[in-house]
Formats: C-alpha cells, structure tokens, sequence
C-alpha cells in the first residue's frame, strides 16, 4: 500500500516524499516555488476561508474545526474532487501532503490525513 504521510513545507523534501501535494489555501511565507519542489498545490482541498478565520488556530477550538472540516470535505463539491485527487495519486504513488501551520498537531493537514485514510479504498494482497 501507497505512503500518505503529512510534513511541514518547510521541512527538506526527503527521498520518501512521494508526491508532493501543497494543501494550504494561501501561499506559505517565505518558501518559494523552486524552494517548495511542489507536484501540485491542492487549494481547493484545504478549509474554506471562512472556517480558517473562525479557527485561528486556536487548540480550544480544535475539536469543532475537525468536525466543520470533515463536514466540508464531504458536503463542497470542490473540496470532494480534491479529495478524490488525492485518492487516485495514493493508487500510483506515496503522497506527501504539506501545510504551513506551526502546530503540528492542531492543523487541517492532520484532519486531512484521517479523512484521507477512512476514504482509501482497501487493497487486496
């Protein structure tokens, strides 16, 4: 079975990366497009504007983002195709989703990596 992992974007890439797949909405600071080594920036995949907002990344509000989040993930069409993108990737290569948050814990790439996972199709073999 594929690799799905998460890492920070500004963490070097490493040989087991896979493919590279930007998941934040807005462009990290101070990381540039050569720097970043990026196969795809996924916008669409990340939280809606407005749910990022109400987050503010605070670990109080966590647990509800999670569940606005998967919500969104489910119910927004667009949201929906990015995750079945990232579905299709996981059947030919290991994917390695990137976020900017400080908090390693407390982000929407975590919640993604979950969701991600529940979603796989399972393998035989």
């Amino acid at each position: 079975m594929r690799q799905l992992r998460i890492k920070r974007i500004y963490e070097p890439r490493s040989s087991d990366d896979g493919m590279r797949l930007l998941v934040d909405r807005m462009w990290p600071r101070g990381v540039s497009k050569a720097k970043a080594e990026l196969d795809e920036w996924l916008r669409s995949i990340a939280p809606s504007p407005d749910l990022c907002k109400w987050f503010g990344h605070r670990p109080d509000r966590f647990e509800e983002f999670r569940a606005r989040y998967r919500a969104e993930l489910t119910e927004s069409p667009e949201q929906r195709s990015a995750v079945e993108r990232v579905l299709r990737e996981l059947e030919q290569h290991d994917v390695t989703l990137l976020y900017a948050a400080r908090d390693p814990v407390h982000n929407h790439a975590q919640v993604l990596l979950q969701y991600l996972e529940e979603h796989r199709p399972e393998r035989e073999g």
